[in-house]
């Protein structure tokens, strides 16, 4: 008998422990982000590339090169490296050239031979790349130095035709094109990675409660304490010297589950398209808000006074102006305090008010400080 409740305490136990995990799985995964998700590691980032080049090959959608020097320049300093000299007194004028700047990014660990794509933008008054090709042009970085090589035929997804009236139609941008790996890489950039003891990650939002989190869920998944927030955005962690391990370690780390801390209650406005965005934990204090709007409406009339038959009277115009004013019934509703969002867009929305008049209702909130939130206007 004894041996039968040692068996159901143990049965029990487990099953009171596989419901605890289950639970606490299912409360971790639904809310929570991985840190791959909610960080990027310091030092490990893409690299913006520029560069300068012909496009060659199009058909009469060039430069004029009478209006645009520079394509003629480089036109001649291009035929020069091969040999061919054209003398300073003709005037070269292709149609089916257009000087363009190429740019590009380089992510992260990219080793020479590798390919990247690449955009082409034209520089001058060419009217379209589409059919153009590319020559070589080199990219460099910020530091000056070559990192790729660009040459290949454009990928236009733009339309331009113009007649002979001078009548036009233009689909998408046709001066724009891409050129799909159309780049190989030169050299790599360095990058700190395998150097120091610590990874750092850094988060992609700044908030000291998340740091907080990601730094107790590394400790708890490492059984340590390697982890440490240096301030809101960055978080330190020990890490393995050698490579092949660092990246293991990295690759485990990314793959933890976080809750992300919730962001301050902000109310975002759209000046310009209208758009209202309200954040989840904006809330208000107490206050009485009315709507109302008042419309006058000015409309003008003409009357005509024709004189008597036989008469020397002249036939004159007289204006005769009609005013009408409306005035909406106001309507007044009260916020209490700690009111929700679900609350405020309900209330708001019982007025009828319109998104300029929301505006105007939140700002007054706010000047009132009756509203918990940060009102911002782009």
């Amino acid at each position: 008998m004894k041996n039968l409740h040692k068996i159901f305490r143990s049965v029990l136990a487990f099953a009171l422990t596989g419901l605890c995990a289950a639970l606490l799985a299912t409360a971790t995964t639904v809310h929570a982000e991985r840190i791959k998700d909610l960080a990027s590691i310091a030092g490990v980032r893409d690299n913006p590339l520029l560069g300068y080049g012909l496009v060659v090959g199009l058909d009469g959608t060039g430069d004029q090169t009478s209006s645009v020097t520079f394509t003629e320049q480089s036109l001649r300093s291009m035929l020069v490296q091969y040999g061919v000299t054209v003398p300073p007194s003709i005037k070269l004028q292709p149609k089916n050239v257009a000087a363009v700047s190429i740019h590009a990014v380089l992510p992260p660990f990219s080793k020479p031979g590798q390919k990247i794509d690449v955009t082409v933008s034209s520089l001058g008054n060419s009217k379209s790349l589409r059919g153009g090709t590319l020559l070589m042009s080199p990219l460099r970085g910020a530091d000056g130095e070559v990192y790729a090589i660009a040459q290949g035929n454009l990928a236009v997804g733009g339309l331009g035709i113009s007649g002979a009236d001078g009548s036009s139609l233009a689909i998408n941008v046709p001066s724009v094109g891409r050129i799909p790996n159309g780049a190989s890489v030169e050299r790599a950039v360095p990058n700190p990675f395998a150097k120091g003891d610590n990874v750092v990650f850094n988060l992609h939002e700044p908030d000291f409660t998340t740091a907080r989190r990601v730094v107790d869920a590394i400790n708890l998944a490492l059984g340590s304490v390697d982890a440490q927030a240096i301030d809101a955005v960055s978080i330190a962690v020990q890490a393995p010297k050698e490579p092949s391990k660092r990246v293991a370690f990295i690759g485990y780390l990314e793959e933890i589950d976080v809750r992300p801390g919730e962001g301050a209650g902000k109310i975002i406005v759209n000046s310009r398209t209208g758009t209202i965005v309200i954040g989840n934990h904006v809330t208000v204090g107490p206050a009485a808000v009315t709507h109302g709007s008042l419309t006058v409406t000015i409309k003008e009339n003409t009357n005509i006074s024709q004189p008597a038959p036989f008469s020397e009277g002249v036939t004159a115009a007289e204006p005769n102006s009609e005013i009408t004013v409306e005035e909406e019934d106001s309507r007044m509703f009260e916020l209490n305090r700690g009111t929700t969002l679900s609350e405020i867009v309900q209330a708001i929305n019982g007025v009828g008010a319109a998104p300029g008049d929301l505006v105007a209702i939140l700002e007054a909130l706010k000047q009132a400080g009756a509203l918990r939130a940060q009102l911002i206007i782009i």
